[in-house]
């Protein structure tokens, strides 16, 4: 049985209960325990939040609430605080851990472990970083530079709100998540802040490999994007990218961050 002790499970929720009774059934079923799990809940209605209050002795975990809806950043910013261990295993309430997650999830721990520089560990993502250097068991250490020689706009993605585990003083030091504006601003700015205050990353390579995102259809993506940014015509992906390369070099060097 493996247990992960000094790791909290951190999960955000909104309005998906069933969902992350999926998350947990699957952590149940593969004997995965932590010293402790939080469920942060961001306003959900009052029928999703008496479904969690349920659900809570049945996976053994702590639920933090706020009274309305505030954002993604007040969601995760509440739930670390909650975080008494010193590592934290963040995921959404709609990824599923395959079962393959407890191994690689022993040896990030280890990685943790034996490297203080490293400040997060990410398990899953859309795409290969362009930029990583080998290391043992499917994983590779992320390389960022401003230099032209590091080239693209995805190098950016350093960080990114996905399964990871991180450290739990990760808010100390790169700061608290943005509140007030939308999920993927919120994210954007932590990428931000992320480079800024130099993190440092390990990637599983294997990116899907891990995890399952399941977002079905009496509980889909809460996340809502505007449709240039998912668009596959060629001439909006050129100008997007574009777009992004100057923003991401621009904001990388002047973006006043808290």
């Amino acid at each position: 049985m493996p247990h992960f002790g000094g790791v909290t499970l951190l999960v955000t929720h909104y309005n998906r209960s069933s969902s992350l009774e999926r998350l947990l059934q699957t952590f149940q079923k593969q004997d995965c325990t932590f010293d402790e799990i939080v469920v942060s809940d961001d306003g959900s209605k009052p029928e999703q939040v008496n479904a969690l209050v349920n659900m809570a002795p049945l996976y053994n975990y702590r639920l933090i609430t706020t009274p309305v809806n505030k954002g993604l950043g007040n969601n995760i910013n509440k739930g670390q605080d909650a975080v008494k261990t010193p590592l934290t295993l963040y995921v959404q309430e709609d990824f599923v851990p395959y079962e393959i997650f407890t191994v690689k999830l022993q040896q990030a721990v280890n990685y943790m472990a034996n490297r203080s520089e490293i400040d997060m560990v990410r398990f899953y993502a859309y795409f290969l970083y362009p930029f990583l250097k080998p290391l043992d068991h499917g994983f590779s250490e992320m390389k960022f530079s401003a230099s032209p020689l590091y080239w693209g706009y995805r190098k950016f993605y350093m960080y990114s709100d996905h399964p990871h585990l991180r450290r739990s003083n990760f808010l100390s030091k790169f700061g608290r998540y943005p509140e007030g504006i939308k999920g993927d601003a919120t994210e954007y700015r932590m990428m931000m802040s992320f480079l800024k205050h130099k993190g440092k990353a390990i990637f599983y390579n294997d990116f899907k490999g891990l995890f399952d995102q399941v977002n079905s259809s009496s509980e889909p993506s809460t996340m809502k994007r505007e449709s240039w940014r998912e668009s596959g015509n060629p001439f909006t992906t050129a100008i997007r990218n574009v777009y992004r390369h100057l923003k991401f070099n621009y904001d990388f060097h002047f973006l006043k961050l808290p």
